[in-house]
Order: structure tokens, then sequence, then C-alpha cells
């Protein structure tokens, strides 16, 4: 009787558990018949959304091209438009010029209006359409023949103010560099410089007129008026820090004697750096008010040495003379010591006449400057003199 019973339990069990089997076998195959419905809408929907975005970009493709393609045709003929007007405001100017019959006053008011009219095409959003000056050979020489020139305004200030601050960090560490070797040749090498932290410190002179030249080249070509010399100059200061760079830098015995050149090169160094931090700061605040009384541009920059107001220029000059008067003394210190077979290195011979040469150009350039400033103050006075007659008559 239990033997039957424990029969019919399994049984029953077995029956069940076949039941179960089945129950789940079709759940099972339900559940895969709906995830594959879900995947075959999903790939579909997925396929849909492809296609869809395939030709969104086909669209805006399509649009780009046809808004290139005409704003292209805009700036050709905005580039003609100024070029033209540019053309007409120099012959208007050449006109003025040479027309002696006109009347003196009336003269004057043209030549102001013409100069705001200038300073408009030149200064505005519409420089971005003028030809671009060119770029220069520097400028190739790294890039290769790239177009520098930014087509937006803000983007060509942004050039700017990152030169001037450019200006800023390296007239810090023009004054840091050679005042560090000076202090620790006095207190920690005994007064004699070894060579590799003085070939460090020209190889960072040549990296900071690279620099600077590459930075006025680019400048230049978005309507900066930087003066030619100061490019030159540059280049100068590049050729003497890479000659400079294979002299050998000689220690005992009579390392003071050997070293005298460089001892004053870090001295004139030293007080070129106190120089630039003066100019900088002076110079800026000037440029500024030039920009406010429209006299200057705002892609103008301020190497003239002379350009600060005039209780400025009592301390900046003497300081430059000084400067260019000292530069010129150790350059024909080092060619006397090449020529006498002093220090018989064909690099002291270079880098003397690059200094005299240096010296020489920074001195005409800062008359030429202090000339032409005075030129235009005896013409504002004349102006001044001229509007106060008239009016008391």
């Amino acid at each position: 009787m239990q033997t039957f019973c424990r029969e019919e339990h399994l049984s029953k069990f077995q029956s069940n558990l076949i039941s179960f089997c089945h129950l789940s076998e079709s759940r099972f195959l339900g559940d895969v018949n709906r995830s594959q419905s879900i995947l075959a809408s999903t790939s579909m929907e997925v396929e849909e959304e492809v296609k869809r975005m395939l030709e969104e970009v086909k669209e805006l493709h399509d649009s780009a091209a046809s808004f290139i393609s005409s704003s292209s045709h805009q700036e050709l003929t905005l580039r003609q438009k100024a070029t033209s007007v540019e053309a007409s405001l120099r012959r208007l100017h050449s006109t003025l010029a040479s027309d002696k019959s006109l009347d003196p006053k009336l003269v004057e008011k043209l030549e102001e209006d013409l100069h705001r009219a200038r300073c408009m095409l030149a200064d505005g959003d519409l420089s971005s359409f003028l030809p671009s000056k060119p770029q220069g050979r520097f400028v190739r020489m790294f890039l290769g023949p790239v177009n520098v020139r930014a087509s937006r305004k803000d983007i060509q200030l942004k050039v700017k103010e990152e030169y001037n601050s450019y200006r800023d960090k390296t007239a810090l560490l023009f004054l840091f560099f050679p005042a560090a070797l000076m202090i620790l040749r006095s207190y920690y090498w005994d007064g004699c410089l070894p060579a590799f932290p003085v070939q460090l410190y020209e190889a960072w002179l040549l990296f900071l007129y690279a620099g600077l030249a590459m930075r006025e080249n680019v400048l230049r070509a978005n309507g900066s008026d930087i003066r030619p010399w100061w490019l030159y100059h540059h280049y100068c200061a590049m050729g003497m820090a890479l000659v400079s760079l294979t002299w050998e830098i000689k220690g005992q015995p009579n390392c003071v004697q050997k070293q005298r050149g460089v001892h004053l090169f870090l001295q004139w160094a030293m007080m070129q750096g106190v120089a630039m931090l003066l100019q900088n700061r002076y110079q800026r605040q000037r440029l500024y008010t030039r920009i406010a009384l429209g006299k200057a541009q705002r892609m103008d920059v301020v190497w003239g040495e002379t350009a600060g107001v005039d209780g400025q220029l009592w301390l900046l000059c003497p300081i430059l003379f000084i400067l260019q008067g000292f530069q010129a003394y150790v350059g024909v210190l080092l060619l006397r010591a090449a020529l006498t077979g002093v220090v018989a290195e064909w690099q002291v011979m270079v880098c003397g006449i690059l200094l005299v040469v240096m010296a020489v150009g920074n001195f005409i350039n800062t008359v030429e400057t202090l000339m032409a400033k005075s030129r235009v103050k005896a013409k504002m006075k004349k102006s001044k003199s001229r509007a106060e007659l008239n009016h008391t008559s």
C-alpha cells in the first residue's frame, strides 16, 4: 500500500514537473519572440534615425556650401570697394599736399577729415578686407606661405594683447636672469662664471628675440605700425645670441680678464631690463591716450622708445641714451679684445660688431622719433594758436 502511494506521488510530481517545464518553455519562447520583435523594431528605428541624420547632414552641407559661396562673393566685393576707397584717400591726400591754390585753413580741416577716414578704414572691421602687408621672409621661413592675417578684429586684438603680455613677462626675466648670474658669481662661484648657466641665458635670449620677431611680424601683417628697425634689431640680437652660444666661456686662470666682456654684457642687460619695465608701463598708458584721441590705432604698439608724454621723456631719454652708449662701449671693448689678441675667438669680433650696429641703430631711431615728435608738437601749437586767433577775431 505504501509502495503504491509513493508511486502515485511520484507520478504526480513527474506530471507537475513536465507541465512546469512546458510552461517555462512556452514563456521563454514568448520572451524570445517579444525580444526579437523589440530588436526588430529597434533596428528599424535606428536605421530610420541614421537615414534621417544622413539627410540632415547633407542639407547642412549644402547650406554651408551655399553660405560660403555667397559670403565669398560678398567678401570679394567688399575687398574691391575697400581697396578703391583706400586708393581714393591716398589720391586726395596727394592732391591736398600738391595743390597750393587751396586755402590753408581748408586744407588743414580736410586733412583732419581724411585722417579720421583713414583711421576708420584701418582700425575698424573694414581693415580685414584691405590688402595685407607682406609677411616677410622670417615668417615664411618658419611657417611657410600661410596667411597669418586674422579676419576678425577681436582676434587681432587678442594677438596684440598676447604680445604685450609677452613683453611684460620677458622684461622681468630680462632683469632677473643677469642679476641672478651676477649675484651667484660674486657669492657662490668665486668671481668666475661657469659656462653652462651663461649658455643657458644666451639660449633664452635667442628664444626671446625669436619670439618677439615672430610676434611683431604677425602684428605687422595685421595692420600694426611697428617700425622696421625693431625687426632688424631683433634679427641682429638673434644672431648675436646664436653666435655667443658657440663662444667658449673660459675660467681660471685670469678668469676676470677672460670674462670681462661677459660681465659688461650682463651689466648692460640688467640696465636694459629696468628700461624695458619703464617703457612698458609708460608707453602703454600713452598708447591708450593716443587711441582715445584718435591719433593711434588699436593694433599699434609702442616700440618707439620716446612715445611717452613730456614728463616721462625726461626720465626715459637719459636712460635710453646711457644704455645705447654703454651698449656701444661693450661692443668696442669686445672688438678691441679681438683685434689685440686678448681674446682670439671669432665670436668676440662678431658680437662686438653686432652690439655696435644695434647701439647706433637704436640711437638713430630714438633721435628720429624725438624729431618727429617735436614736429608734431610744433604743428599742434601752430594750429592751436591759429584757432585762438580766429576765435578772438
